[in-house]
């Protein structure tokens, strides 16, 4: 903490990145969030393809930088994530001495415990300069071994009381020996030191203890304080008797929780405990306030979770305290059935674009819901999210396997069996819809079309043909209809479709440019180039409109608009499109986006059907290096580039 401000205030970085980095998600979120702060670009795609993009940002920019890895769990998170670069530092923190770097030249500093001079420093700067108050500090260091949370917590009584250094020195022997005689063995100091802070909260506000109880059971390093201000952990403590916000107030004057306020108006202030006093909380909670506790905190996070992810790494830090409460009390929160926060975390994965956290977490879940609940429970919930999480993967196949689980599950149940999951029930439409563009993304387009088409007649049946629903329902028809090369019956589709919306819902909404799009796409597919562009035209108008130039839906317009171009021979219009899409492309996306190469290919084809071969040449001779270091073997956008690549080489 002291590196990085003094770097900033000094004015010795440009940039700070702090990232709590206790999981692969968490390092994820905080490098979305550095790379939008310090570029002014929204991130877009996966988390993996930004982060990555943040990465190679920070490896060939010219300003200084310092990345801080909070509280590191395991070198894997950082697997392809390591944050590199002439202008840059990287600091990490750890309480795991046994984490390896591998490949990493690390300059390892064990951070030790205060020197007696250093305790004595410190404790004179946070206790008040009465000298009668400070007697016996020599003997209260030498007692606290130089612990640095101990001699935190210590020194917070000892300012806001009138006690002695003498007499905390006293307090303290007496602890430690009635606990050697209960146990056998003598308990470090700061094992101790959080008891006479949370007596003295307790006298200040009676019942503060309980807010340190819903504490212990989060993410320590950044809690939304909005947690403690809520009903249910209102209701917990007692309306009548005291508010969360007072008590927190409370427990940060003694020492036992720090508040940063932050320095704007508009922050939102974030509340934490030390992770030593959390799991020495967690173990002296008595098991019948344990259950109504964890509850009270799983109630809480839900209550203050935003309805908009759209910013991944807004959500990071409930992300972070709800994987910690499930960390810490998984079971509590399988009473009586799965808890709806443990869903809304899986869900906010997946709003994140956090396809890896996203599959790995509905995976746990559905596994953990069969060992609590039974082998024989379906934990179709989760299986069919999961199913979605492979789907957003590029995992086809175990979409496939998860979907039909899904539907073979709804087809055993009786007709009109409880949560009335009967014919047309948006969950079982939810789950066709999903089986059909997994058999697409497999290579059956035809079995994809079949099961669409059954979603699409059930939504209309039950929704109306004009609903939002019936219309997303029949363009998955349609795309699967030209992906099975019926193009003709998918355009009539997409022209109902588009119709409707246009009159339902208006020009510029992003489902009626979606449409658009795909309409866009077939006719041009299908030889009807002079509607093909006209289409493309409009839908970039519409884009620019409403997005603007900078962004990933408006590029993909842009590059529709320069195939529209090239089919209907307009080939100054195209090349200029292609220029520009691959410019935009690569500031928006970065230069290694799959999407910016793609754009470089189409560019590259432009040029050579224009003339320019030099510039063709290099342009894919640049793009197939790129594609070798940052796509799979054997990847379809590579071996395009390499054939392309080749007919000029055998020219």
């Amino acid at each position: 903490m002291y590196l990085a401000e003094s770097l900033w205030e000094s004015a010795g970085i440009d940039v700070l990145i702090w990232i709590s980095a206790t999981s692969r998600a968490s390092v994820l979120s905080g490098l979305l969030e550095g790379f939008a702060a310090a570029t002014g670009i929204e991130p877009a795609g996966t988390a993996e393809s930004v982060a990555a993009r943040c990465v190679a940002w920070l490896a060939e920019t010219p300003h200084p930088w310092l990345v801080v890895l909070d509280d590191l769990s395991d070198a894997k998170d950082l697997e392809g994530l390591w944050p590199d670069g002439p202008a840059g530092r990287v600091l990490i923190t750890t309480r795991q001495p046994g984490v390896a770097f591998v490949q990493r030249r690390v300059h390892v500093l064990p951070v030790g415990f205060f020197s007696a001079r250093e305790a004595l420093s410190y404790l004179a700067q946070r206790t008040s300069a009465d000298s009668d108050q400070r007697r016996g500090a020599v003997d209260l260091v030498k007692a606290l071994h130089g612990e640095p949370l101990a001699l935190a917590q210590a020194s917070a009584i000892i300012a806001n009381t009138t006690m002695t250094c003498r007499d905390y020195r006293e307090y303290l022997l007496g602890q430690q020996d009635r606990i050697r005689a209960a146990l056998g063995e003598a308990p470090s100091a700061s094992s101790v030191t959080w008891m006479l802070p949370l007596d003295h909260a307790e006298r200040m506000l009676p019942g503060a203890s309980l807010v340190l109880v819903i504490a212990a059971f989060l993410d320590g390093h950044r809690i939304p304080a909005d947690v403690f201000t809520t009903v249910a952990v209102n209701a917990f403590l007692g309306a009548e008797r005291m508010r969360g916000w007072d008590a927190l107030l409370v427990l940060e004057q003694v020492g036992l929780v720090w508040i940063n306020r932050g320095k704007s108006a508009q922050a939102t202030p974030v509340a934490g405990m030390s992770p030593a006093v959390q799991a020495e909380i967690r173990q002296a909670i008595p098991d019948d306030l344990r259950g109504p506790a964890v509850q009270a905190a799983a109630d809480a996070l839900l209550e203050v979770w935003p309805a908009d992810e759209s910013r991944a790494w807004t959500t990071e830090w409930l992300r972070a305290s709800a994987a910690g409460l499930q960390r810490e009390a998984a079971d509590m929160l399988w009473a009586g059935g799965c808890h709806e926060l443990l869903l809304r975390l899986g869900r906010s994965f997946d709003a994140g674009q956090l396809t890896g956290a996203a599959v790995r977490y509905w995976q746990d879940l559905a596994d953990t819901g069969k060992r609590v609940l039974g082998p024989e429970h379906p934990m179709v919930t989760a299986t069919a999210r999961l199913a979605d999480a492979y789907l957003a993967a590029g995992r086809g196949t175990e979409a496939l396997t998860c979907y039909q689980q899904v539907l073979d599950h709804y087809q055993r149940m009786p007709a009109g069996q409880a949560y009335g999951f009967t014919r047309g029930h948006p969950d079982i439409t939810a789950a066709r819809k999903g089986l059909g563009r997994a058999l697409i993304m497999v290579g059956k387009p035809a079995d994809a079309a079949a099961i669409l088409l059954e979603a699409a007649r059930e939504t209309e049946e039950f929704c109306g043909v004009a609903h939002p629903d019936a219309l997303r329902a029949r363009d998955e028809l349609a795309a699967a209809y030209r992906a099975e090369g019926r193009t003709a019956e998918a355009i009539e589709l997409f022209q109902r479709s588009l119709a409707h919306r246009q009159r339902v819902q208006g020009h510029r909404i992003p489902d009626t440019t979606i449409t658009r799009e795909h309409l866009a796409a077939a006719l041009l597919a299908e030889g009807r180039v002079k509607e093909g562009l006209s289409q493309a035209e409009r839908l970039l108008r519409d884009r620019e409109r409403v997005l603007g130039a900078a962004h990933p839906d408006t590029i993909a317009a842009r590059a529709l608009c320069t195939a529209a171009c090239y089919a209907a021979g307009r080939m100054t219009s195209a090349l200029e499109n292609a220029e520009r899409a691959r410019a935009d492309s690569e500031l928006v996306l970065g230069a290694d986006h799959r999407d910016t190469l793609t754009r470089c290919l189409e560019l590259a084809q432009i040029y050579a059907a224009s003339g320019r071969q030099v510039q063709a040449e290099a342009l894919l001779a640049a793009t197939a290096v790129c594609c070798a270091r940052v796509l799979p073997a054997g990847d379809l956008l590579t071996l395009a580039i390499q054939r392309n690549l080749a007919g000029f080489v055998g020219e």
